[in-house]
């Protein structure tokens, strides 16, 4: 099955072989049953009733009234078989038809810090990755299919989909999101970069309720893999969000206005915030009294949940009972009837909630360094804590070379400095302490190795020797000397040279921190190291603030880097995990009238990356202009680093059911995204 057609032709599943049943067959993963789906562990209903010659019956969860009596707005319920698509999505559960209940319990550092591990376990999209992270299958959408060029994508959706209100979802919702949303200079002054294709907006059309036609302005052949792993729902609710925008009601502002705001533009901000980004407080905890008059807490979702309640300690979600997708018995999904967010900043805490069995599941910012107390725990507490590899998780060293100070912005530049940092860090050293021994010293590249294949071992390789005295030497060779003998070099003012060095621990080892700080320090470079929360640390590097940048390399997996190249130009980031070189982003974007100008082959990777969105990955041109991007990356040591081709710990308690190994821990494939949590369950 290849991406370029994916849309279902039934008739030919007819020739399967398997006998008609009077009741459809309750296939699971493991029992398959003789059923042989067209994409994996998954069936479209038309595809298992006429594989199978019955008819699926459908129930639901005896407590969805209850839940749904908890959505702010939602009316009473209909019966399951008129809540649900007429064509829902068919899951083939892990191992067994699940029991409804229970609450997935989970942590996150803080509102919009550390949650899309527990995002992911309700996150819908267009499309999803199979749990072989290699298959793209059908989840929101129906099917898919490309015109020779790929510059247009036709998406096909589900007849008779509803939003969690019951609100009728179609089409004009994709519409409406990409042209009153993403284009809507009063939501964003500047349209997202990652929404401009060779700086041209996509054309949206809604040829009939579920047809939408998406027309590039170029070959964008990866964008199927942005909407399989990414955080952004191309889909917002019309029928809410547009009764405040005049565009779409006369009357909008005066509705806007009866409710407390200035305008309906203000009111669309309330409820979107400004944001595809799931995690930005809700209206429940910006102004729940105003989210109670209005009548709605939160924007209506297609997600397996729907938030209920927030403060500034949490928050709780329901099942939502208008979720698209059944099991084989014709079980309406989730089995789990809500998820339990609670912010917890501190990692103490966070591992003795874990060793006192209160976390369901737990996979973001569970670091190798604690994996031996909470192994040591794990009967105790009642879970399973186990290895998985990673994609994106060497942490990497990016100093500022658009600084706001001069004098280190001329330092940070200077190649000689970078490489004495590089050569500084004893890696192996870090490999042993911080991932006990179960990872690879390697520099840090702009895509991740195990996904591509123009990353070469040179490069890899390039001075991550331990050499003290060869770091001293580079930064003696730049005039960097130790004047008054205090062990730290001065800068050409006479001041010492000390590096702010800020991180978090979600996206750092904090153990890592503190050896590199005195790895830095015996090569005669000050390091004053601070924790901060991930917010504070994404204010300060998207305001330029931070002297060197330090995190984990989201983003440079293949499916990512396909449709995506932040990773690739400046500032070499995003407002999650920012880069440095924000001066000469603002250079570009602004033609030269403000910010700096960057290096020659600096302003090279913009062009690269354009060529490389439009050609399809793993060609040979698209690995000729991959290695060409590496090269300038590494060249100039944009981002140092460390350790790469890790595992990393995840855990889940025991009750927990249908839960299978994960291949790949990674924020790069959307968490738990690839296996399906919807048909995940608690044992009572």
């Amino acid at each position: 099955m290849t991406l370029r057609t994916s849309l279902l032709s039934f008739s030919a599943l007819v020739a399967l072989g398997t006998p008609a049943l009077a009741n459809c067959p309750v296939a699971t993963v493991a029992e398959p049953m003789g059923l042989t789906p067209v994409f994996p562990q998954q069936l479209e209903l038309a595809e298992l009733q006429t594989a199978a010659g019955c008819t699926l019956a459908f129930g639901q969860n005896p407590d969805i009234a209850a839940l749904n009596a908890r959505i702010l707005g939602n009316a009473d319920l209909a019966p399951v078989a008129d809540r649900l698509p007429a064509e829902p999505l068919v899951v083939m559960p892990y191992d067994r038809m699940g029991q409804y209940g229970g609450a997935l319990t989970g942590l996150s550092k803080a509102t919009e810090s550390g949650t899309s591990d527990l995002l992911s376990v309700r996150h819908v999209n267009f499309v999803r990755y199979s749990d072989d992270l290699q298959t793209v299958v059908p989840n929101v959408a129906k099917g898919w299919s490309w015109n020779a060029d790929y510059t247009q994508l036709t998406i096909t959706l589900r007849a008779g989909h509803k939003w969690s209100d019951g609100a009728d979802f179609t089409a004009d919702d994709v519409v409406f999101w990409m042209n009153d949303i993403i284009y809507n200079a009063d939501i964003y002054e500047k349209t997202p970069d990652r929404w401009l294709f060779a700086g041209q907006q996509v054309k949206a059309e809604a040829l009939d309720a579920t047809t939408v036609l998406f027309t590039f302005p170029v070959p964008t052949p990866g964008i199927l893999n942005r909407f399989a792993v990414d955080y952004g729902q191309p889909f917002q609710p019309k029928h809410f969000l547009g009764q405040f925008m005049p565009k779409h009601n006369p009357d909008a502002d005066k509705l806007a206005q009866d409710y407390g705001f200035a305008n309906g533009a203000e009111a669309v901000d309330f409820y979107y915030g400004g944001s595809d980004w799931k995690d930005v407080p809700s209206p429940l905890l910006k102004d729940a009294d105003k989210a109670a008059k209005i009548g709605r807490a939160v924007v209506p979702t297609l997600e397996s949940h729907i938030v209920v309640e927030e403060s500034a300690e949490g928050r709780k979600l329901v099942a939502n009972p208008y979720f698209h997708q059944v099991d084989t018995a014709g079980n309406q999904l989730p089995y789990i009837n809500e998820i339990v967010e609670t912010y917890v900043s501190d990692k103490e805490v966070q591992n003795l909630k874990i060793m006192n069995g209160e976390v369901v599941w737990k996979q973001q910012a569970v670091f190798l360094e604690d994996f031996p107390l909470l192994k040591e725990n794990e009967a105790k507490g009642g879970y399973n804590i186990s290895f998985a590899p990673t994609f994106g998780e060497n942490v990497f060293f990016s100093f500022n070379r658009t600084h706001q100070d001069d004098i280190l912005r001329d330092i940070f530049g200077d190649l000689r400095f970078n490489r004495a940092m590089s050569l500084a860090m004893n890696r192996d050293e870090i490999n042993e302490i911080v991932y006990l021994g179960q990872g690879t010293p390697m520099q840090g590249v702009p895509a991740e190795p195990k996904t591509v294949a123009f990353v070469s071992d040179d490069v890899l390789n390039r001075d991550i020797g331990y050499d003290l005295e060869g770091a001293k030497a580079l930064l003696a060779d730049m005039g960097l000397k130790d004047a008054d003998n205090d062990g730290i070099v001065e800068r050409p003012d006479g001041k010492p040279l000390v590096v702010r060095m800020v991180y978090s621990s979600q996206g750092v080892p904090v153990k890592m921190m503190e050896l590199v700080r005195d790895y830095w320090t015996a090569a005669g470079v000050r390091v004053d190291l601070k924790e901060v929360t991930s917010d504070e640390y994404r204010a300060a590097g998207n305001n330029n603030d931070l002297d060197v940048t330090t995190w984990k390399y989201d983003g440079n997996a293949g499916p990512t880097i396909s449709q995506d190249v932040t990773v690739f130009i400046p500032p070499f980031g995003d407002f999650f995990n920012p880069g440095t070189g924000f001066g000469w982003a603002a250079w570009k974007t602004s033609g030269g009238a403000e910010g700096i100008e960057p290096p020659a082959d600096i302003k090279k990777l913009w062009d690269l990356g354009e060529q490389f969105i439009q050609v399809e990955m793993g060609t040979e041109e698209s690995n000729k202009l991959g290695a060409e991007i590496v090269q300038i990356h590494t060249d100039n040591m944009l981002k140092i680093g460390t350790v790469g081709d890790i595992v990393a710990p995840f855990l889940y308690r025991s009750d927990l059911q249908n839960v299978k190994p994960i291949k790949a821990k990674t924020y790069d494939f959307y968490w738990t995204y690839p296996y399906r949590p919807a048909q995940w369950w608690l044992e009572q």
